[in-house]
Order: structure tokens, then sequence, then C-alpha cells
């Protein structure tokens, strides 16, 4: 057996240090808040606490939460903002405005709807009865459109067979909390307001002040109670409204980074047999532009947010892996990702030379926390190297070759003379899935060094060689039902075999020239077994893909990393089999992660509860994960696009498809991607035969 190497590294325990403080970072615990978010609160609040939970983690799974960052609004279905829990409009991790209640002559709406119209938006239907002859029928509906850019319309319709006069009353209040503090069940009191211009003021001791302001400004300010008061005459029939916009003092306009022609992405359309791909990829989009971040020092770049409520801030593993996802959507996006990382690289002297610093991440029972800057770090090379092959300008990336060389000189540095990459703490596992992604830099890496004349792709393709060899006798538990991979390998060498979701990355091999898959660390035999047993029952819930098998010891539907259903890693597995050639397993993972995301209105969060589908089931929610999250929304892109096998290799001026031939979803039409920056549109028929109906010109189909 070829013994671990010790790494190279003896730092404070391989801890990443923090990223340089222009954009916050985010781990990957469940429900984390961001870390900067963290400082705990002055007091209790002021206002009767809602129920704790053993966390003190307010639940998220319920609620509607409209984003456009940097803002943020988080409602109930209520459509009330009590101040209670989540409630409320955020900006920058701060919650400017908590409450907001509406009554309409004395009464407070009855809530009959509440629905996001969009990733920025909500609707809320009340009804009110004012008309005492109107029996049990409602005569005033209150209609109220929440905007994450901190803009809510009230609107009062009268359906009165006599002219009402209706007084309208809004109860205004906020903490100014930051978003850690809540999560931790400590906001603050509510703070004094003072009458502002048409609005209301409120400040904390520190110096942070949120404004409200209001359209046509009220008949009536009461800063004592935070009360703002209209008075409207209403015919039979007809309509009066308020637009109430909270901000913070001296800030402008909330304005979202994604949306309009500052977007990255392209705005993509699917149609077909299947009812739900049409809303799976818009709604994946505009997630995707709803998370957008910009990096204040350089703002022509922007990246993903990891998700919200909980990780509004850069996670660079997870901002490069959904990226890459979302490269068939254009290469601005992995642009812009790449730049904003490339400037977190460490400089040396020291063996952390080359690293992308991210954050650690729990790993469930069975192992140690990982370090997501290890991912990072690995993922940078794949990413440009497969934005090259999507169409990223020449120029654009030799700009960022050197990062990437970096990136691969840590590597090698790390590996040393040994034939694994070791975890970066002493005496820390050697992790299957962290070969797999040193494996796909080493060969993604080494061909794009040859591509430009730079030195040492025949060293990394050399040592990616010797770690497949390694790797298939190590890495690989035999047993009666024909083996399993391993997950990690304990410092002398001792297995762990468990079988998880983990084992995907060892599918997801890279893309290189003509259309070609890189090859794998697991050989043809091994290969198909892993197939088997990610279609089993075990791993497949038959809503997606379980975190652990369900018979491994520790494993729980909710654990994030022991067993609840990971969307990224489902639609991973989706493209790493479809690539493989088992396009059984792979279509059955499909169907399930789309019945799945029809339940959850397309919009997929992070992960949700592994339990067993049955009939008439539905999938049960995981209450502290983020939704929406980037590498959900990003797995959507991904899902389609296997299905219909895009394989670009622009350089060389051409694109292979490879489409799935059973068609597990009948026909399917994409239009609107990007190949080589210009639009791409596609088709596959119920025969799997696919057809491209819009290209670049001089792009041919590769064989």
């Amino acid at each position: 057996m070829h013994q671990p190497t010790p790494p190279s590294t003896a730092d404070d325990n391989g801890r990443p240090r923090d990223l340089p403080p222009r954009l916050p970072s985010t781990d990957d615990g469940p429900g984390r808040p961001p870390a900067h978010a963290l400082r705990p609160a002055s007091a209790p609040a002021r206002t009767a606490p809602g129920p704790r939970h053993a966390t003190g983690l307010p639940p998220a799974h319920t609620a509607l939460i409209c984003v456009a960052l940097p803002g943020l609004a988080i409602s109930t279905d209520q459509g009330q903002l009590t101040g209670q829990g989540l409630d409320g409009f955020y900006r920058a991790g701060r919650r400017l405005l908590a409450r907001c209640q509406v009554r309409v002559a004395g009464r407070e709406p009855l809530a009959v709807q509440a629905r996001m119209t969009g990733a920025d938006s909500a609707r809320f239907v009340g009804t009110v009865r004012v008309s005492p002859a109107a029996g049990p029928d409602p005569d005033v509906v209150v209609e109220r459109t929440r905007h994450a850019d901190g803009t809510e319309r009230i609107t009062l319709r009268s359906y009165a067979v006599h002219p009402l006069r209706l007084p309208l009353e809004v109860a205004l209040a906020t903490d100014l909390a930051e978003l850690g503090a809540i999560a931790a069940g400590t906001p603050g009191p509510e703070l004094p307001a003072g009458v502002h211009g048409s609005g209301l003021r409120w400040t904390t001791p520190s110096g942070n002040s949120s404004i409200i302001t209001a359209d046509p400004p009220p008949a009536d300010a009461l800063a004592s109670a935070g009360l703002l008061r209209w008075e409207f005459e209403l015919p039979p029939g007809g309509t009066a409204g308020v637009e109430l916009r909270v901000r913070a003092e001296g800030a402008g306009p909330s304005r979202a980074v994604g949306r309009g022609a500052a977007s990255p992405l392209a705005p993509a359309g699917a149609t077909g047999d299947h009812p739900g791909v049409a809303a799976l990829l818009r709604t994946s989009i505009d997630d995707l532009e709803a998370l957008l971040i910009r990096d204040p020092a350089h703002p022509s770049d922007t990246c993903l947010a990891a998700g919200a409520p909980w990780r509004c801030g850069l996670a660079p593993a997870e901002a490069l892996a959904a990226a890459r996802m979302a490269l068939p959507l254009g290469t601005r996006l992995a642009a812009g990702t790449l730049r904003t990382l490339a400037r977190t690289q460490l400089r040396g002297p020291g063996p952390r030379t080359g690293m992308i610093p991210g954050p650690r991440r729990d790993a469930g029972a069975h192992l140690p926390p990982a370090c997501t800057g290890t991912e990072a770090t690995l993922l940078f090379p794949v990413l440009l190297a497969e934005a090259r092959r999507w169409g990223l300008p020449e120029q654009e990336t030799q700009e960022l070759l050197p990062a990437a060389e970096g990136c691969l000189t840590w590597l090698r540095t790390q590996a040393g003379d040994g034939t694994y990459l070791c975890a970066p703490e002493p005496g820390g596992p050697v992790r299957s899935e962290t070969q797999a992604h040193a494996h796909r830099a080493a060969l993604l890496g080494a061909d794009l060094l040859d591509a430009y004349g730079r030195p040492g792709a025949a060293a990394l393709r050399q040592w990616a060689h010797e770690l497949a060899e390694a790797f298939r006798v190590d890495f690989w538990a035999a047993d009666r039902g024909g083996g399993r991979p391993v997950a990690a390998l304990d410092p002398d060498g001792r297995p762990l075999a468990l079988l998880g979701a983990t084992a995907v990355h060892l599918l997801d091999t890279g893309l290189l020239g003509a259309g070609r898959p890189a090859t794998g660390l697991l050989d043809k035999i091994q290969t198909e077994q892993l197939a088997r047993l990610l279609g089993g029952p075990a791993m497949d819930s038959g809503w997606g893909l379980r975190g652990m098998a369900a018979k491994e010891a520790g494993h729980n539907p909710f654990g994030h990393r022991s067993g609840a259903v990971r969307v990224q890693e489902t639609a991973l597995a989706v493209a790493g089999l479809a690539a493989a050639g088992y396009e059984k397993e792979a279509g059955g993972l499909l169907r399930g992660l789309l019945a799945a995301a029809a339940h959850f209105g397309h919009r997929l969060p992070e992960m949700f509860a592994g339990e067993q589908r049955s009939d008439g089931s539905a999938p049960v929610p995981h209450p502290a994960a983020c939704r929406p999250a980037a590498t959900a929304a990003a797995s959507g892109i991904l899902l389609l696009t296997t299905l219909v096998g895009i394989r670009p290799d622009v350089p060389a001026g051409t694109v292979t498809l490879r489409p799935l031939h059973s068609a597990p979803l009948g026909e399917l039409g994409l239009t609107g991607l990007r190949v080589a920056g210009a639009p791409f549109s596609v088709r596959v028929s119920r025969l799997g035969l696919a057809m491209v109906e819009e290209a670049a010109d001089g792009l041919r189909l590769g064989k």
C-alpha cells in the first residue's frame, strides 16, 4: 500500500487565513451565517422572543426570501413583518427594517395568498371585511408587493357597493441588528424612532442608521409608536396605494449586481416535453443573478455569494464550482470569479504559496473538517481550462494563467515526492475527493500549460498517472457485492470504507480538447460498480443522491454531510454518469431531482432531507438550508445541458454533442446559451438525436 506522505505545511493547523476584507467569506456549516456577522449584540430583544431552537438558528425553510444582493427581504407567508425570527429588510447583512405591520380600518388583513414573483420579489394578498352588510365576503383586498431592494407597495382595492373611507396604518420598527446576532437569538432591542421627512429614522449608539420614506407622505407620523397613517376615500372598484422605501442612511438606492445589462449570464431558455424544464432554467438563472456580488475595489468583476439567507458572502470553492456549472451561460462569470480569487492568492515565501485561501468545512461525524482552500486551489486551473474551451478570450486567459500556474505549483509542492495530496493539517486524512480534485487539476492544468508553451505539463501528467495507479488499489475496498470506493485513508494508511456522495467527484473528470473527457481515477470495472451503487436504493432517495448511504452507521436523513440530499452532488453524479455511459442511473437521479424541484417551486435549496420517496410523498425541507444557493441554482444549468452533452473546443473551432440517447425527458430545446461568446441553441429529439440550431460563425460540429 502507498503510505500517505506527511503534509509539507506547518502553519496554524492548516487553516487558511481570512480573505481580504473586500469580500466576506463564509463556511459550509449548515445554515452558518457569514463569519463577519457573528459579533454578539448588546442586549436581549425588547419585543417578545420567538421560539428558540437548539442551535439558536431561526428556521428558514418556510420563509419567502427575496434576494438581490446586497439586499434581502425575508417574510413569512402571512405577509406581515413582525420582527420575529428572520423577518425584515436587509442590506449587506444588517436588518434595516424588522417590523412592518399593516392595519386597514383598524383590522389586520386576513392573509389568503403568498408567493414569490421572482428571485427578488414576493406578493402577499390579504382581505378585510369593512361593510357590515358584506356578510362573509371580504370587500377590501390588500395587496403587498415586496422587493429585496427595500421597497414595498401596499395597494387597497375596494369591492364594496358604497364609497369607503379607509384609514391605513403601518407600524414600523427595527433593531438594526446584524444577521449573525439574529441567528444567535440576540438581535437586541427595538430602537426608538424619529420623524424624518415623509417617514421615520432609527439610529444605533454606534451610528448605524436606517430611514424609511413613504409616497404619498402620511397624514400623520407618530415617532413614539413608530406609526404612519393615511386616510383614503375609495369609490366602488377604486384603488389607493402607498410605496415604502427603506435604506441605510447615507447609502444610495440598492442596486442589484445581476440585473439588466450588468448580468454576466446569458438569458437562456428551455422548451420541451417535460413541463418543468422551462421553469427550472428560468429560476436557476434568476437565482444566480440574485446572488451576484461585486468586489468594490474592482467593480467590473462579479462572482457568486454562496446562498441566502445565511451565506451572502464569498465562499471560494463554491463560487468556482457554481461558475463552472454555469459556463453554458457564458464565460463572464467565470472570468470575474477567477480574477477576484486570483487577488486573494497567497504569495511567497512558504509552502502555502499559490494557495487560494478558504474556510474549513464540516465533513460529518466520520472525518475532521476539510479545508475548502485546497478545493478552491484545485478548482481554479480547472475552471480556467474549461472556460477557455467554452470561449474565454485569449487575452483574459493569458492574464489569468500566472495564477493558475501558482495553483499547480502549490499542488506539486504539497504532494512533494508522495503519491497523494494530503490534508493540510498534520495527521489529517487523505480524502478520496481531494485526490479526484487534484487529478483533474493536474490533467487539465497540463493541457493549459501546453497550450501556452509553459513548462511543467509532463511532470503533472506523470504525477497524475502515478496517482491513478495507486488510487485504484488503495482507495477501493473489495467485498462480495463488487466493492466500493474508500472515502479516506488515515495517516497510517487504513481505509475508511464509507459510501457517500463525495464519491461522485471520481466521475467528474473534466473536459479536454476535441470534446474528450479526461481520464479518471477509477478503472472501467470500478466505474461500473460505482454507477451501480449511486443508482441503488441506499444512495438514491428517489429525490436525489443522499450524502451518505442509508445503511451506513450514523446515517441521518437531515445530516448535511451524513444523509441529506445535496443538490450539487446529485447534479455532478448525473453529469458524470452520463459522460461515462451509464444513462439509466443518470436518468433516474435526474428525474428524481426534477420532481423535487417542482415541489420547491423550481428554486432548489442547497440540501433537503434524504428521506425515501414513496407514492404521494414530497421532499422534506431542511430547516437550515440556504435557498437560493449558488451551487443548487447552477446545478439546474448543469442538469439540462448534460442532456444535450455540449462539449465545446473553441480554440479548435469545434463543438461536440454527446446527448443522452435515452432522452429521459423526451424532446428538449435550449436557446440562448453561449459558446465562443455567441448565441448557441440546440435541440434533442425524443430519439436522443441532437441538432444545432444556432451557433457562432465558423464553429464546426465535432465528431
